[in-house]
């Protein structure tokens, strides 16, 4: 007899560890669902840029080279000797690091593993496998725009 008093009182506990433990589980849910989804930001695409602003011609000097963001993107424009203004892709070919202007060469160099870029953006020494990316230069008026090549 004591063992058919007990059975039923066993299953009304196992029922109640089921229910409360299903309910602990469904309030953390609720709970640390909405810090984990505000902790990971949401993915969205990149902005697509097709021209800058550069700044004004009488601010960049000759002989210099000046690092602009394109978007996400580093671009290098320079203004040679021969006031010519061009502008590349700032980006290296060969390990993604970011080039400057030497002056003192004359040549987009890249400071990684001196890598270097003639002022047409072609890679003229070092281990670089391309060329730069060129962007087009428009001056209208006093402003300095780049976009992309078509």
């Amino acid at each position: 007899m004591n063992t058919q008093l007990t059975q039923p009182q066993e299953s009304k506990r196992d029922f109640l560890k089921i229910v409360l433990g299903g309910g602990l589980v469904a309030w953390a849910g609720t709970v640390l669902y909405p810090i984990f989804a505000y902790l990971k930001p949401p993915i969205q695409p990149e902005v697509e840029v097709s021209s800058v602003k550069a700044g004004k011609l009488a601010d960049i000097q000759k002989d210099s080279g000046t690092i602009i963001k394109f978007g996400s993107k580093p671009v290098i424009l320079v203004r040679s000797a021969k006031d010519e203004l061009r502008a590349f892709d700032a980006t290296c070919t060969h390990l993604d690091c970011t080039v400057q202007y030497s002056k003192e060469k004359g040549m987009i160099w890249c400071a990684c593993h001196n890598g270097t870029y003639d002022l047409t953006g072609r890679n003229v020494g070092g281990p670089p496998p391309r060329p730069l990316e060129e962007y087009r230069v428009i001056t209208q008026g006093e402003e300095v725009l780049i976009s992309k090549k078509s």
